[in-house]
């Protein structure tokens, strides 16, 4: 394995730390020490990395032969300058032969091949162990898909079984770039979602959201005008054409939130991605968009519940980034917004008048809240339901729970009497009264 490892050229740089760099390492002084060499400190350093293998198949829901599902996914996350062009360009296999770059990965996969089979038995036998057999025919315990990261999981035991049936080097790399081209690379390319983690030094990084939700349109009774409209302007970005950023205001509890969420589900597969942003780290807005430019996926940077205070000042890193700064905001990136608040910022009745006591023109600092909303080029409203509407809501959720048996006429009088004690009319009351009264049906 060491010798494999040591030719790596694409694939063999920021590994030093990995699981498949330091075994190496023990391995080839296992060889170089022979029989004289202290066994139990050797087992306990393999221990170690078996540990962390054992770590990322808990995190990953790994299964079967975790030695080579952790090889698939080392190459479906090593993001260098090969496997970045290959997710937006592919391979043209009728003149693959022509790139110089292309015979290196394939040295490379070469390596990976003899890999990704390795034999484990001679150093089992050597140290008196059975670590690597067990995790070549690993099964684990049955858990719920919410306790791993699923999106992850799908794609990386999808690319072990690819690789486990190609041929040699060549077989190895058709499986990754196919790989590559489906589906990206990186964490860009495995998960669906993303929110900042600020880290030590004001350093920022894009951190995957492993659980996130599935809800589907279908989910959301009524509201079907503003679902299209955001829909159609989803659907023009993804697809490469203009689109607009966009608003969703409205009274809380009207699923503005449910409907971004659905829409990334529908359009995960399209390659839509979204980032989760909150006003605190405007400020990291310029490096986030520095960071997905030049990839081959479409962000929504999401700001959920957006509002601001009169003395926040958040707002204008916003501004510059949407429209106003020097630098153009990239094609594949949009910004989607939900609020209560029309305008986002809060106005006085003071702003409405030119006169102030301690400001002139008092109606420019209102022009300059205002062009905030404005930068939104899709304002779509989520107004609270009327009550024949808040009546259609529970009917089409109780739908979808056969435990409900409640006639239509007590379903409704329970859920109208829920709805004066619980905060009126919206989708979100509807729902909480559905779960309430699924949970005692």
């Amino acid at each position: 394995m060491y010798r494999d490892t040591a030719r790596l050229i694409m694939y063999g740089n920021g590994r030093g730390d990995s699981v498949l760099m330091k075994l190496s390492d023990i391995f080839r002084r296992i060889s170089e020490d022979g029989s004289a060499g202290d066994k139990d400190a050797y087992v306990r350093e393999i221990y170690d990395q078996v540990y962390r293998i054992l770590d990322i198949a808990t995190r990953y829901g790994f299964d079967d032969n975790l030695w080579q599902c952790y090889i698939a996914y080392l190459l479906a996350t090593d993001e260098n300058p090969f496997s970045v062009i290959c997710e937006k360009v592919g391979i043209d296999r009728e003149h693959e032969d022509q790139a110089s770059v292309n015979e290196i990965v394939k040295q490379d996969m070469q390596c990976f091949y003899r890999i990704f089979h390795f034999d484990f038995t001679e150093i089992e036998e050597l140290l008196s162990v059975k670590c690597f057999s067990i995790l070549t025919n690993y099964r684990s315990l049955a858990k719920d898909e919410n306790t791993y990261n699923k999106s992850v999981s799908e794609k990386v035991k999808e690319l072990a079984g690819a690789l486990a049936g190609a041929s040699g080097g060549y077989g190895f790399f058709a499986a990754v770039t196919d790989f590559y081209k489906k589906y990206g690379v990186g964490k860009f390319g495995l998960n669906k979602a993303f929110r900042i983690i600020d880290r030590e030094l004001g350093e920022m990084e894009l951190s995957p959201i492993t659980h996130t939700s599935d809800v589907t349109f279908s989910h959301l009774v009524g509201y079907e005008i503003q679902k299209q409209q955001l829909v159609e302007n989803t659907q023009a970005f993804v697809e490469g054409r203009k689109a607009n950023n966009c608003l969703l205001f409205g009274d809380s509890g009207t699923g503005k939130s449910t409907c971004i969420k659905a829409v990334l589900n529908q359009y995960y597969d399209s390659g839509l991605r979204l980032i989760e942003i909150y006003k605190h780290q405007f400020r990291d807005l310029s490096h986030i968009i520095e960071q997905v430019k030049n990839r081959n996926y479409k962000f929504i940077i999401y700001m959920d519940d957006l509002s601001f205070e009169e003395f926040e000042i958040e707002y204008k890193y916003l501004k510059a980034v949407i429209e106003g700064g020097l630098e153009v905001k990239p094609d594949n990136v949009l910004i989607y917004a939900t609020s209560n608040r029309r305008h986002l910022i809060r106005e006085t009745w003071s702003d409405r008048s030119d006169m102030s006591a301690d400001e002139l023109h008092r109606s420019d600092t209102m022009q300059e809240k205002l062009s905030l909303v404005a930068r939104f080029g899709v304002q779509i409203n989520f107004s609270r339901p009327s009550k024949k509407e808040f009546e259609e809501i529970v009917l089409g959720l109780a739908a979808e729970k056969p435990e409900i048996t409640l006639s239509r006429e007590e379903l409704l009088q329970k859920a109208n009497a829920w709805s004066v004690r619980n905060g009126g009319y919206s989708g979100r009351v509807a729902e909480q009264f559905i779960t309430k009264i699924g949970s005692t049906a």
